[in-house]
């Protein structure tokens, strides 16, 4: 938070350290016999593996250096990992509950049919087989990758820029304020994205006979809708989303921070990256429990207007109540975001890691040294 746009963070060597280590002295002499063919080299490689040698620590990188490259902190390629990350981290894991997503949907349009969990997941199983409780994957692969590269890359961003514009000092103070800032920005932009997929999906996964998936739901939604028709969702998206996500953010960071500080007795820096992940599993895990239970009755007016043409806000008030609203589908909900939550920040961190980033929340790692 408000450091400055020069700090790099060290990448995590992806290769045992004793590959690379100084103290492997076998690597060393096999250094050397690689070198024998070259006779002008040979005693200049038989000192570099000398046990004796002086020079040993500093030629061992000379075998398999410990890997150098940096991605510089709040630069386009920053940016640009933070996207991918995101990309994947959404896209993956809400295909992987599609299953549970049809569930939830079909118990909010028809609870009468779908009453419960298991007597749904029965329901579906029955009247259309195994293939269809992966009905509407598709749009839902596309719809929340596109969502989950502009929802991590612009909360990075904003992060930055809202912490820029308060100073260091307000903005360690109000931290959470800029989380809250951030992350509300960044959805806005996301929803836009996701709208017209999530549309398709929802008519796809709720209107048995409507359309196999994305490629005959696509034409057909344009047919009976229009290109119109496709974002009628998008101010009940940004009702259910904007919420959600600002909880997901604020909350991951705030639970991830007290983890550090309170439970774990070493650290962060100090912590190894599985142990980091796992606290970002289980930060997320909690904070998707909070997502669910806000965006619940948005949630729930998403998936009424895009099954009912012509419905209204006040139509779909009216037909569940406020209570029905707020509860109706929801134990399977906070199962499946909870999950969801905790598996994206999981794969979230676990990309940042790959390509040499730091794991999001909690202390900062101490930056790179300077050449």
């Amino acid at each position: 938070m408000g450091q400055s746009d020069d700090q790099h963070y060290s990448r995590q060597s992806l290769m045992p350290s004793f590959l690379y280590s100084s103290s492997s002295k076998r690597l060393f002499y096999l250094d050397a016999l690689m070198n024998n063919t070259k006779a002008g080299l040979l005693n200049r490689s038989a000192q570099s593996v000398s046990p004796s040698s002086s020079g040993a620590s500093k030629k061992a990188s000379f075998v398999i250096p410990a890997p150098k490259e940096k991605i510089e902190m709040y630069s386009p390629a920053f940016y640009a990992a933070c996207t991918a990350g995101g990309t994947l981290s959404c896209g993956l894991t809400h295909t992987a509950v599609t299953p549970l997503d049809l569930v939830k949907c079909n118990m909010q349009i028809d609870p009468a049919k779908y009453k419960s969990i298991t007597s749904g997941f029965g329901v579906l199983l029955k009247e259309q087989g195994l293939k269809g409780f992966f009905r509407g994957w598709v749009p839902t692969l596309f719809g929340y990758s596109a969502q989950g590269a502009c929802k991590f890359g612009f909360y990075e961003f904003f992060k930055k820029y809202y912490s820029d514009i308060a100073g260091p000092e307000y903005a360690a103070k109000y931290k959470t304020l800029i989380y809250l800032a951030g992350s509300a920005s960044a959805e806005l932009i996301a929803d836009v994205a996701l709208c017209p997929m999530e549309a398709v999906k929802v008519r796809v996964q709720t209107q048995p006979g409507f359309a196999r998936g994305l490629g005959d739901g696509l034409p057909k939604f344009l047919k009976s809708d229009g290109v119109s028709g496709l974002y009628k969702g998008l101010v009940p998206l940004w009702g259910r989303q904007i919420p959600y996500t600002m909880m997901k953010f604020a909350s991951f960071e705030t639970i991830v921070e007290m983890l550090y500080k309170y439970a774990i007795p070493t650290p962060k820096e100090q912590c190894s990256k599985s142990l980091q992940l796992g606290v970002s599993f289980a930060g997320g895990y909690v904070a998707g429990v909070f997502c669910a239970v806000v965006s619940h009755p948005a949630d729930n007016l998403v998936s009424f207007l895009n099954n009912a043409k012509g419905a209204s806000v006040g139509d779909a008030v009216k037909k569940m109540g406020l209570w029905g609203l707020c509860t109706r589908g929801l134990p399977l909900r906070i199962v499946m975001i909870g999950t969801l939550t905790g598996a994206q920040w999981g794969i979230y961190d676990a990309f940042k890691v790959f390509v040499g980033l730091p794991t999001t929340g909690g202390a900062a790692p101490p930056p790179a040294e300077k050449a």
